[in-house]
Order: structure tokens, then sequence, then C-alpha cells
């Protein structure tokens, strides 16, 4: 059923991720009234109503295109965390963040996007990346590449010797030993610098215009779309344990993502300590 979907379906999953930017976000784009924005866990932690009705816009779209799917949404999970648990499940589920970096969002920047992710006991199946202040759509099927407004993209390799381009997890919402950890990266021959929107990350190690990804986070809905365009790039990843992060378990942190696999295992041996 679901190889029958991926092969017929794709443009619609398309057109629904595009409604729900015009729909419900880009009017509220530089729009947005005090009211609009609230708080979640602080004063880092923002949530719009373009994030929640995007989701919504979303949550319905999908569900219809893919009968008896479920979605595993960020502000859903917000509102019940045991909404997480149908990662675990046998249904086909959809993995949505409505608005990945709602705070250069909030503050009027244009590098947020929407991610949403199909997956199926665990394993990615595509994954769609839309940036729609900066107008690219970035699309991955399972083994069958990945795509920014219909061309292909390869991560590549870095240059032999050149000084590794690194994003981790950002200081405002790391911990002190997640900190610590993350300052292990600070040596000679990596550059590594706090990520803004995650999904837009992913896709710049997958363009390889970043070389690695070191995230301490395990929400789904921030890396499921990423890890899969990564891959279908030609990139690499996983976690501190040496096996791959997936979003149906309970993973060891950080992990790391690489435009290479000897990029991604140079973080992880990093992260380490090694």
């Amino acid at each position: 059923m679901i190889d029958e979907f991926l092969a017929r379906n794709l443009s619609d999953v398309d057109e629904a991720v595009r409604k729900a930017a015009a729909v419900e976000i880009m009017p509220r784009f530089r729009r947005l009234a005090d009211h609009e924005v609230d708080q979640k866990s602080g004063p880092h932690d923002l949530v719009t109503d373009a994030d929640r009705k995007a989701e919504e816009y979303l949550t319905a779209a999908l569900t219809r295109l893919l009968p008896g799917s479920a979605v595993v949404g960020e502000e859903a999970v917000h509102a019940d965390p045991g909404v997480y648990g149908a990662l675990r499940g046998d249904a086909p589920v959809w993995i949505v963040d409505p608005v990945d970096g709602t705070r250069q969002f909030v503050h009027g920047e244009p590098e947020f996007c929407t991610l949403v992710a199909l997956a199926h006991r665990g394993e990615l199946l595509a994954s769609w990346t839309f940036a729609p202040a900066l107008e690219e759509m970035t699309t991955a099927v399972r083994g069958q590449g990945a795509y920014v407004n219909g061309e292909r993209i390869l991560s590549g390799s870095p240059d032999p010797g050149a000084e590794l381009r690194v994003a981790t997890a950002h200081p405002l919402y790391t911990t002190e030993e997640e900190r610590r950890v993350l300052a292990r990266l600070d040596v000679p021959g990596v550059a590594s610098r706090a990520c803004g929107s995650a999904g837009l990350e992913y896709l710049k190690v997958a363009r390889g215009e970043m070389d690695g990804l070191a995230f301490n986070w395990p929400s789904a809905w921030d890396h499921a779309a990423g890890l899969l365009l990564v891959a279908e790039a030609g990139g690499s990843q996983s976690t501190v344990d040496g096996v791959p992060f997936r979003v149906d378990r309970d993973n060891a942190l950080p992990f790391a993502v690489g435009r290479d696999e000897a990029t991604a295992v140079r973080i992880r041996e990093l992260l380490r300590g090694e």
C-alpha cells in the first residue's frame, strides 16, 4: 500500500505542504501580532498561530491522502506526549514540524521551513523540506535521491585537509553537560557554530555547504526529513554508540551527521572524546 502511495501521490503531498505554507504561514510572516506568539517551555521555546494552524492543515490533508495513517506533529505532541508513541506502531506515520525555525520566523528572518516525513515501522520513506520565504522545495524518497526544486543534489566529500564546518545544537537549548560534550568539537581542523533551523542545516549538509552536524535532542520532527535527505544525497549519520539514529526508538545522544561516512565518523569520535 505504501509503495503504491509513494508511486502515485508524491505530488499531492508536495501540494499540501505548499498550500499549508501559503494559507497559514506566509500570511503571518512579518505580520505576527503579540497575541499570536506564545512561549512553551520558556522564552526561547516559541510557538505561533502559524505553527498551530499549519499543523492542523497538514494533519487533515495528509491523513486524507493516506487513510489509516497517523500524524506525529510537534504541537500535537506538546499537547499530548502520548502521540509520540505512534512512531512505534504499525500504521504509516507522518512526522510534521509546521514551522522549523520558529525563532527566526518570529524575528522576520526567512530561514525557516516546513518539515514533513513519512515513516513506517521506523523506516524513513519520503521527506519534504519547504522553505517558503526562500522559494525552495526539497524532496527525498528512499532509494531515489534528493532534489531541490527538481534538481538532484549530492553532498560530496570535504576537500582533503580542509577544516570541517559543523553546526551544533544551539546553546540556548542545551544543558551545561550537553555544552561540555559539544565543546569536544572545538579542536584544530573543525569550525563549529550554533545551528539555526535544523531542517535547513540538514539541507546545507546535503548540498555540501556544511560538512556535518552534531545534535543532542531526539525530537523526530526536527530530524526525520533531514536524515533521509542527507542519506539520499550521499551522506551518513550515527549516534555516539555507533548505530544509526532512528525515530522509533530511544537513541544514545548526541548523534553525528556528515556529508560522507568518514566525516560522520570523525564527528562521532570527537563527541566520544576519542
